[in-house]
């Protein structure tokens, strides 16, 4: 009897050691299936889902890697500033963001938009220049940034759900986390006298178009 229970205890300890191993060691949550081959985005399973794949993350990893540009902008120019903690931790998050992005750009072997060069100084100069108007303009900036951004990932959300949900569940994961923390910087733009900003509205109005060219653009090309 005490051998049957030793060996009941023994199994379930193995069990249980077993389980843990399998968790992900960064969020400490089991894995759902230990033998996939892929973490976020499923294997395509014809060219025209291919195409659209490629094009969702190529996007999507450019607007990341644009939103590090004008937050790296902001900091050259407010980082001492009272402002600067906000900005910078703003941009930490951005920073695992693109850097999801390009773990999952590698993953898939799609390669990032050729425009990545213009990006890294258009992102910059814009971060910078909004910033020489003080707190508010970068503030602003962030704003219409951040809706853009969000907007985007809300019409991906649609397709995919649209398409399968089921079989996107953890790419849509991924933007509905991003989407989120980028709403929440849009709503801490807001309350950081981002309307003050001189002229706020053709600002905004001026980046969002720029935005809009450049999800266009970086889908393509």
């Amino acid at each position: 009897m005490q051998r049957t229970v030793h060996g009941a205890f023994c199994s379930w300890s193995h069990a249980v050691s077993s389980s843990t191993i399998r968790q992900c060691l960064k969020c400490r949550v089991p894995l759902q299936q230990s033998s996939r081959s892929y973490s976020v985005v499923p294997p395509p399973r014809d060219s025209e889902e291919k195409e659209m794949m490629h094009q969702i993350l190529r996007v999507d990893h450019a607007g990341e890697y644009g939103a590090n540009r004008i937050y790296a902008g902001q900091m050259a120019v407010l980082g001492r500033s009272k402002t600067g903690p906000l900005i910078q931790q703003m941009w930490d998050q951005e920073k695992k963001h693109l850097e999801k992005f390009n773990e999952i750009l590698a993953e898939n072997r799609v390669r990032p938009t050729v425009l990545l060069p213009f990006w890294n100084i258009a992102g910059f100069v814009l971060g910078a220049s909004t910033a020489l108007l003080g707190k508010e303009g970068a503030m602003a900036c962030t704003v219409a940034v951040e809706e853009s951004i969000s907007e985007h990932y809300n019409s991906q959300i649609r397709v995919l759900m649209e398409k399968d949900p089921e079989r996107y569940t953890d790419l849509l994961q991924v933007i509905k986390e991003f989407r989120d923390d980028e709403m929440d910087h849009h709503d801490t733009g807001l309350e950081h006298d981002a309307e003050s900003a001189p002229g706020y509205w053709l600002l905004k109005n001026a980046i969002q178009l720029g935005c809009k060219a450049a999800i266009y653009v970086s889908q393509r090309i």
